[in-house]
């Protein structure tokens, strides 16, 4: 979805140049080398895009819900972890990036959604995404939002990233986590109460293509998504007037909950021991939230996560 609304901005920016506004992709190139750094600075909001009506029918058409299971106090700071990616990560920019539905919730937080560095080099798109709210996921990003000395900032972080996009079956509670620690240090080194979020529903929006691990599919997908930095799962769903084919996603309730913070004091130099320590600890409070709720939003009792 993101790959094909880039695709159009680039289209576009692409018409300037060879047409007879070509001053005006100039002009366009200097504010982008002026306003490059924004990503990594908190970015820049509208709440007028945030607010689009588009949006309300967005989620209405799953619909997106988001659950409240405990308060966050305003006056820290929290690091959100997202699960699982899926393969249109509906849930988090429906919840995070639209709507009033976080901030009634969860009063005096701002959310904001770490996303992939490279979809904030694509011109126009890259305005786009910034007034959703999102923002870069690298480290500079991060400690940016999460310095925030008088709390109120919530970085919400996919944390299986593009890799796990390629388990997103139908069914599939698999998630890319026992070696995605980088955002355990940072909650640690910026004292950010852990929050682990689990979106039912996000893996049955779509219906990808068979790839078992080592299968030729997923390790052409795997090497591709090294090169590029992103995935390429190959999925389809239904179409505009029938439910067979396309690629418009399935009608499929997605109930985002939001679980217990984690309490995390600072520490500005974590050893591997004290992050593997509050690594285990999240991996078991993430479990807890989804055993808790799974039979609430249609799991099977004898269904449980996988961690890889």
């Amino acid at each position: 979805f993101l790959s094909l609304v880039a695709e159009l901005c680039c289209g576009f920016f692409v018409i300037l140049i060879l047409g007879n506004f070509w001053f005006l992709a100039v002009l366009y190139l200097l504010w982008l080398y002026l306003d490059w750094g924004t990503p990594c600075t908190g970015g820049r909001r509208s709440q007028w895009v945030r607010g689009w009506t588009v949006w309300k029918y967005f989620r209405e058409y799953f619909p997106i819900h988001l659950i409240k299971t405990s308060e966050l106090n305003p006056n820290h700071n929290y690091l959100l972890g997202f699960h699982p990616h899926g393969v249109l990560v509906a849930g988090a920019f429906g919840n995070f990036c639209t709507g009033p539905a976080f901030k009634n919730l969860f009063p005096g937080l701002t959310p904001y959604l770490h996303i992939m560095p490279l979809w904030f080099g694509c011109p126009f798109f890259r305005e786009y995404i910034l007034s959703a709210g999102m923002v870069s996921a690298s480290k500079e990003s991060v400690s940016h939002v999460l310095n925030n000395k008088g709390g109120g900032h919530a970085s919400v972080i996919v944390i299986g990233g593009a890799e796990e996009s390629l388990n997103a079956h139908p069914g599939s509670l698999t998630l890319n986590i026992l070696k995605r620690k980088g955002f355990i240090k940072m909650a640690l080194k910026h004292g950010a109460h852990l929050v682990p979020v689990f979106s039912f529903g996000e893996n049955e929006l779509f219906k990808q293509v068979a790839n078992p691990k080592g299968s030729r599919l997923r390790n052409v997908q795997e090497k591709l998504q090294k090169i590029m930095g992103f995935a390429l799962p190959l999925f389809h769903a239904r179409g505009v007037f029938q439910y067979s084919f396309g690629l418009i996603p399935y009608r499929q309730p997605i109930h985002t909950v939001v679980g217990s913070p984690i309490p995390v004091k600072q520490n500005l130099n974590p050893t591997t021991e004290e992050i593997d320590q509050l690594h285990a600890l999240y991996l078991q409070k993430l479990k807890k939230l989804f055993e808790e709720h799974k039979s609430t939003y249609g799991i099977p009792a004898h269904k449980s996560l996988i961690f890889e």
